[in-house]
C-alpha cells in the first residue's frame, strides 16, 4: 500500500534558493578580488574607500549563501509547522 501524505519538492522555494546561490557565486569571486586589491594598494587612499565596500560585499555574500541553502532545504524537507 502507498502512503498518501507523500511530500514533494516545492519548486518555487527551490528556484528561489538556486537564484540566491547563483547571485552569491560572482559576489564570492568579486569580494576576494576587492580584498586583494585593497590590501595590495596600502599606500593609496583608496584602501579606506574600498575596504568598507569589501566588508559589505562579504556580508552580503555570506548572507546569500546561507539564505540560499536555507531555501533549498525548505523546498526539500518542508516547513516544520506544516
Amino acid at each position: 500500500m502507498r502512503e498518501t501524505n507523500q511530500k514533494h519538492t516545492n519548486k518555487k522555494f527551490l528556484i528561489k534558493g538556486l537564484k540566491r546561490l547563483l547571485i552569491a557565486l560572482p559576489l564570492l569571486v568579486l569580494t576576494t578580488y576587492i580584498f586583494t586589491f585593497a590590501f595590495i594598494n596600502k599606500e593609496v587612499i583608496s584602501l579606506y574607500l574600498i575596504l568598507p565596500l569589501a566588508f559589505i560585499s562579504m556580508g552580503a555574500t555570506i548572507y546569500l549563501l546561507f539564505n540560499g541553502i536555507q531555501w533549498i532545504l525548505k523546498s526539500l524537507f518542508g516547513e516544520k509547522n506544516s
